[in-house]
């Protein structure tokens, strides 16, 4: 599946810290949201990984799953191409 990880943190080592855990599941595409190309399994264990590092009464996660037809639609203007193919193997 293909989600879209937007993050709001606003306390720079917590924000760090989710940064470096969700490099383990996909690729930073802007400031805060990453595409990742997961297993339901993979994604549970981002989910899990994700609620480990924040602090959900301060800190603000989102995750969109788009369908197939949706991702051909994904339009981009500049240097960051849409992921396609996953660059990292969770275990």
């Amino acid at each position: 599946m293909f989600i879209v990880v937007a993050y709001d943190i606003p306390d720079d080592k917590r924000r760090t810290r989710l940064y470096k855990t969700l490099l383990r599941f996909g690729e930073p595409v802007q400031y805060s949201v990453f595409e990742c190309i997961l297993s339901d399994v993979q994604f549970e264990k981002l989910r899990k990984a994700v609620t480990q590092v924040i602090e959900p009464e301060e800190d603000h996660v989102r995750y969109y799953e788009l369908c197939q037809g949706c991702c051909r639609r994904i339009r981009t203007v500049g240097k960051v191409p849409v992921t396609s193919t996953p660059s990292v193997v969770v275990v």
